[in-house]
């Protein structure tokens, strides 16, 4: 099988090597030619037999929607779209409406992996026709894991169903992430525990909490144990808030993936303002101490 693949950043590079250590032959395209095996979309499509398969891994949003367009404008009938990207499952249908328009069809797979995918496989989560999902089955097989597919792969519905499937896998990562990373904070604050590391590398072994979130924090505690070379600033991309958001739409209560993206909106203030409201109440109605934020500090109202 000869695939293209649009987007050979760190993902798509890497699944790109995965590809063809499977037996995918692949041709990529990225607007760095350093990187790119083709001049163009245009020439990336020539390249390829009929009917053609397209893997999409480029930046959710805008990038997608004009990758989408762009290759719209080059395929042809019988040809298909793979969106691998992390987009909201409601783009999916725009995408997958715009190319059935060229007769073109349209799959969306959400992929969990992250940079360790090229060793360890991808877990895949597809979503689309049953028909169009047997027929890139060989790709899905050379990028998931060993081991039974359905231990790495699922066909979780129809268009859109895959990304909401990854929308809500990554929302679930959210919340493991903020309770390892308290559990962290408490231990690393109490004067008994001298071996923090040790801790946790201990429980990756035989407990109910061991997980590769695990490890890898393992990991990232043994390159610098006081993660002093880290600031305490986490972006988010998307997948949380989606997730949330759906939460509320349809009456599911999330207070731990909530709790979670709302703690990593605090890792990005240097003086939370609402913290400063505290501080002020408690300072008025109980005359608690404050810490001044110029040169002098007091208790009470300053009126």
């Amino acid at each position: 099988m000869h695939i293209g693949l649009v987007g050979l950043g760190k993902m798509g590079g890497n699944m790109r090597s995965r590809l063809r250590n499977g037996g995918i032959e692949v041709t990529g395209y990225d607007r760095n030619p350093d990187v790119s095996d083709a001049e163009s979309l245009a020439a990336m499509v020539a390249t390829l037999p009929a009917p053609r398969i397209v893997w999409i891994m480029v930046p959710s949003g805008d990038p997608t929607t004009a990758t989408v367009k762009a290759l719209s404008e080059v395929l042809s009938e019988g040809d298909m779209v793979i969106e691998g990207g992390n987009s909201r499952f409601t783009d999916d249908t725009v995408n997958a409406t715009l190319l059935a328009e060229k007769g073109v069809k349209y799959l969306d797979c959400g992929v969990s992996g992250g940079v360790w995918g090229l060793e360890n496989g991808y877990g895949l989560m597809v979503g689309g026709d049953a028909a169009d999902v047997e027929r890139a089955m060989p790709v899905f097989d050379a990028l998931r894991p060993e081991g039974p597919r359905e231990e790495g792969f699922v066909h979780a519905g129809p268009v859109g169903a895959g990304h909401y499937a990854k929308m809500v896998h990554n929302g679930i990562e959210y919340g493991l992430m903020q309770a390892y990373a308290e559990g962290y904070e408490l231990l690393a604050a109490k004067d008994i525990v001298t071996d923090v590391h040790g801790c946790f590398k201990a429980w990756t072994r035989g407990t109910v909490v061991r997980s590769w979130l695990l490890d890898l924090l393992v990991k990232a505690l043994e390159d610098d144990p006081d993660l002093a070379q880290i600031r305490g600033y986490v972006n988010d991309s998307g997948e949380g808030r989606w997730t949330v958001e759906e939460a509320i739409a349809n009456s599911v209560p999330m207070p731990v993936i909530t709790a979670a993206l709302f703690a990593r909106f605090s890792s990005r203030q240097d003086d939370s303002p609402a913290m400063k409201a505290v501080a002020a109440l408690r300072n008025q109605f109980g005359g608690h101490a404050v810490t001044s934020a110029g040169p002098t500090s007091g208790a009470g109202s300053t009126s």
